[in-house]
Formats: structure tokens, C-alpha cells, sequence
């Protein structure tokens, strides 16, 4: 099973992204995955193919509408130039241009999507998966349940009771599935009123779909989530929607991703932050500590001595996984240097040693003094 990547997703933008703010992305990416700059790495070199291709198509206003309409559709149901097919001069859209592509846009409203012989088309099906962070960093497969029709075996799709034998061409429309009536100076195509757009009639409908042509049926499928995908990312599974009965296509499955939050990490793209508490006395004195990473393992981190709350603390190629590709982002440790609690006697005894000796050695503390001697010259007038 094939699977395509969003184009919003491959260039890493939301799908209300500005022509700006989308140059921005691509030219950022673009100069990532140059081949110039990742000379021998063939995955490197297919991620800066995917995001040409993605630019291509978003950067173009007529374009862009179209693959927000049909998605990946708009550029392969013709085969014609562009990225994939698009063609507004009569390629892309099977050969039609300008006409096919107001009837493909409009044709909801008079019927829906069409496939041979009248028959409409299935419907898109919308559903989705709950994965955790540690499977959106490694990629997973994950199996779906969902309730869909597909193709009536009984009749082969027909919905007649007598498969081919039971259905005759549509006397009003003459298997067309619409009808055209004037209208002023315009002629306006409706489904045909006799047979609903099927083109044909059923003298003695099918008794498991009567006459539909399809059932109802649950069905498990299998989705490949890649590695790197973000939370809200869509996958479009082509033909695994609904069954659109003999002759007709089947309609396509969108997956949406939700990404669960995690207790340790936060992701901000390709990076991934860790806030590790350690001790008043670690911060102090200097340790080395280990923390986990995303992809299962531990490493090494060694904290200096003077350490203060909330530095950072970097690990290269730590991080998350890139869409497409073999790199990794940062991980980041954040310290938080906690204060003592729930203290013995001889701790306080310690502590009060050291605050004694602390106070005079102003090296010791140095934003605390510099931070009193200014409050102290503000009070007095001088600052």
C-alpha cells in the first residue's frame, strides 16, 4: 500500500500557512537537504526532492487550491505536466481542462464524484490514531477498525438480483447518470431523476445490498506511520475508503495523527527538551548525571561546578527524527536545582555553617550581592 506525505507536512507548514511564511519553510528546508551539502546521502537527496515537488504545487495559487480540493488526485488522474500532472491547459484533469475542473469542484452539488458508467464514487473516510512520542520518533504500524461498505459479492456490484442480466440502461439519460435542461442562456447538468446519476436501472434489486451494489463491513487495515510525523499530520491512503460498487472508484482513507503528550520530553520539531532536577549540592560542587533519550537508551551529562537553574545543556543528534530521513535534531537538557526539604538537624546545623560563611565571601554569590548593592543605592538615592 502506498502512501503520500501531505504536502503541508513535507514542508513542515500548516495548511493556512501565508505565500511568505510557505517561501520561508521551503527555502529553510531547501537549503538543509541541498545535495551540495549532503554529498552521498541518498535519503537526504529524496527529502530535497519531496520538497521541490511540495513547493511546486503550494507555491502556485491555482495549483494550491486544487490539491486542497483533490489532494494528490488533482495531479495524477490525467498524467499530465506540473508537478505530477496539474495542467490547467487540459492535461491534469483528464483532458477536459477548465470544464472538467469546474465539474470535478462543483460536482458535489449535482451528485458527487462519478466513476464509470454514472456510478458515483465512495466516500472519503476520516479517522484517527493515537500514537505515542517514542512511536512518532521511530515509526510504527498500526492496525485500524473501522466501519466501511465495500464491494457486494452476492451481485458483484451490480445490485441487481440477477447481476448483469437484471440491470438495463437508464431509458431518461441513456446511461449518462444526468440530464441537461436550459436554463436562460445556460444549460445546467442534475443527476437524472429516473435512476438517481447510476446510469442504469435495477429491475430486481440485490437482497443483501438492495441495489446499492455495496454492504456494510467492518474492516481491519494496516498504516505505516513514518518516523518524524508531528502531531496532526494526515495520511492519505488512496482506494481505501469506502467501495464506490462495480465500475466506479473507491473513495480514499485519512489518517490523522495525534501525537500523546510525554511526562518527559517536550518536542519542538526536530529538537526534544528534558527538564532533569538535581541537587542544591550537584549544582555546587560539579556531578555527572544521566538522562534518558527518546530512542530508548541513556547518555551522559556532565554538570559544572556553579550550575545554576535552568541552564541548558546540549546533546547533539540526540533529538527527534526528521521526516524522510536518517538525521536527528538536538536534545536539550534543562537543569532545575532544587532546594532542600524536610531537613535533619545536623543538615540545618550545615546549611547555617555555610550561609554564616557565605555571607561574607561575596565571590560566593555574586548576583545575590550585585543584586542587593543596587537595591541598597536605589533606597539611598543613588540609582
Amino acid at each position: 500500500m502506498a502512501t503520500k506525505l501531505d504536502y503541508y507536512a513535507v514542508l513542515e507548514v500548516t495548511r493556512e500557512v501565508s505565500s511568505d511564511d510557505l517561501k520561508k519553510a521551503y527555502r529553510k528546508l531547501a537549503m538543509k537537504y541541498h545535495p551540495d551539502r549532503n554529498s552521498g546521502d541518498a535519503a537526504a537527496e529524496s527529502r530535497f526532492k519531496e520538497i521541490n515537488e511540495a513547493y511546486d504545487v503550494l507555491k502556485d495559487e491555482q495549483k494550491r487550491a486544487a490539491y486542497d480540493r483533490f489532494g494528490h488526485e488533482a495531479f495524477t488522474a490525467g498524467g499530465g505536466a506540473g508537478a505530477g500532472g496539474f495542467d490547467f491547459g487540459g492535461g491534469g484533469f483528464g483532458g477536459g481542462g477548465l470544464g472538467d475542473i469546474f465539474e470535478q469542484m462543483f460536482g458535489d452539488m449535482m451528485g458527487g464524484r462519478r466513476g464509470g458508467g454514472g456510478r458515483q464514487a465512495g466516500a472519503d473516510i476520516q479517522t484517527q490514531v493515537e500514537i505515542t512520542l517514542a512511536e512518532a520518533f521511530a515509526g510504527v504500524k498500526k492496525s485500524i477498525t473501522m466501519k466501511t461498505r465495500v464491494f457486494c459479492e452476492t451481485c458483484d456490484g451490480t445490485g441487481s438480483k440477477e447481476k448483469e442480466a437484471g440491470v438495463e440502461v437508464c431509458p431518461s439519460c441513456h446511461g449518462a447518470g444526468k440530464v441537461r435542461a436550459q436554463q436562460g442562456f445556460f444549460v445546467v447538468e442534475r443527476p437524472c431523476p429516473s435512476c438517481h446519476g447510476a446510469g442504469k436501472i435495477i429491475k430486481d434489486p440485490c437482497s443483501d445490498c438492495r441495489g446499492v451494489g455495496t454492504v456494510e463491513k467492518t474492516r481491519t487495515l494496516d498504516v505505516a506511520i513514518p518516523a518524524g510525523v508531528e502531531d496532526g499530520t494526515r495520511i492519505r491512503l488512496s482506494g481505501e475508503g469506502q467501495s464506490g460498487g462495480k465500475g466506479a472508484p473507491a473513495g480514499d482513507l485519512y489518517v490523522h495523527i495525534q501525537v500523546q503528550t510525554s511526562e518527559l520530553f517536550q518536542r519542538d520539531g526536530s529538537n526534544i527538551y528534558c527538564r532533569v532536577p538535581i541537587r542544591m549540592a550537584q549544582a555546587a560542587l560539579g556531578t555527572e548525571i544521566e538522562v534518558p533519550v527518546i530512542d530508548g537508551g541513556r547518555a551522559s551529562v556532565k554538570i559544572p561546578s556553579g550550575t545554576q537553574s535552568g541552564e541548558h545543556f546540549r546533546l547533539r543528534g540526540k533529538g527527534f527524527s526528521v521526516l524522510r530521513s536518517s538525521a536527528r535534531g538536538d536534545m536539550y537538557v534543562q537543569v532545575i536545582v532544587e532546594t532542600p526539604q524536610h531537613l535533619s538537624k545536623r543538615q540545618k546545623e550545615l546549611l547555617e555553617e555555610f550561609e554564616k560563611e557565605a555571607g561574607e565571601n561575596v565571590r560566593s554569590s555574586p548576583e545575590h550581592a550585585g543584586f542587593f548593592s543596587r537595591v541598597k543605592d536605589f533606597l539611598e538615592g543613588k540609582g
